[in-house]
């Protein structure tokens, strides 16, 4: 199984290791529901700007790979785009989507395949995925919350792939729990060697209450914390609780290298609409 580490190499420009690679663009998808040109255009910004090494791969749609290569012909990359690839055309669709992909390899770098697993994450379900998705392109499945979903997790984590957890949407039964999120973590981290991604509504540091919709947002340094207390045998709730921004950062910021590349093995990425959000708090925060 690939690993977290492997993906989130010390950044250029001096990013720190906690931070290298953590951010996914999902500009595509909502809240923000980019236009492809918009996207790209971003991305590429953010790519070549002072915090690149923050910037993880670029997330697209199966279904919109032909709009994706159209606007990459025109835009002529220097280096192949890092992909992750969204199946959202069935477990079907991913034979096709993945050989469309490797045949652009001077414009596309597949290195991610993502989709929803059915309701009872079923075995052959998941081994067909492996069959799938080539060896050197990390996996990711997304069990269901609901009852019995750690079983879910369990199963994609001893498939060889990273298990998603989405931390909200435009619902308030989108947005998981202290105890769900605690639960999830234990259960990972408790897996040798395993990795999670993050999706949804983790476009600021530290949790909030958004005050349009009403919504309690997690953050994504309190994952980052919750992560790091996971694996020494720290109160991880509290971490997932905490509003207190400044705490939250000099924890964050007295983790030593060899403990920052642990979480990070653990927590290996997650996908945001906005770059210049988390990347805004990360440097108010004085983390970067």
């Amino acid at each position: 199984m690939s690993s977290a580490v492997e993906l989130t190499p010390p950044g250029p420009r001096g990013i720190p290791p906690l931070f290298a690679r953590l951010v996914d663009d999902s500009a595509l998808f909502p809240p923000g529901e980019a236009s492809m040109p918009e996207a790209l255009r971003a991305h590429f910004a953010s790519r070549s700007g002072e915090h690149s090494g923050v910037l993880g791969v670029f997330l697209c749609q199966a279904s919109r790979l032909p709009e994706l290569i159209t606007e990459l012909i025109k835009i002529k990359p220097k280096e192949p785009l890092p992909l992750s690839l969204i199946i959202d055309t069935g477990l079907g669709g991913v034979p096709k989507a993945i050989s469309i992909v490797e045949s652009r390899s001077e414009i596309l770098a597949l290195r991610m395949v993502e989709m929803p697993a059915p309701s009872d994450v079923d075995e052959v379900w998941l081994e067909r995925v492996s069959e799938f998705v080539p060896e050197d392109v990390i996996r990711v499945v997304e069990p269901r919350r609901g009852v019995g979903w750690l079983d879910g997790v369990r199963k994609v984590i001893e498939h060889g792939s990273w298990p998603k957890i989405r931390c909200g949407g435009k619902a308030g039964e989108n947005f998981p729990s202290v105890d769900e999120v605690a639960d999830f973590l234990a259960v990972v981290s408790g897996a040798t060697g395993a990795s999670f991604k993050a999706t949804n509504s983790l476009h600021r540091a530290v949790r909030h209450t958004d005050e349009t919709s009403g919504f309690t947002h997690h953050g994504f340094l309190n994952l980052i914390v919750a992560s790091a207390r996971c694996l020494s045998g720290g109160d991880v709730r509290a971490a997932l609780e905490s509003t207190d921004s400044a705490a939250l950062a000099d924890e964050a910021k007295g983790m030593s290298e060899p403990a920052a590349k642990a979480v990070r093995g653990l927590f290996a990425s997650y996908a945001a609409a906005s770059f210049d959000e988390p990347v805004a708090d990360l440097g108010e925060l004085g983390l970067l």
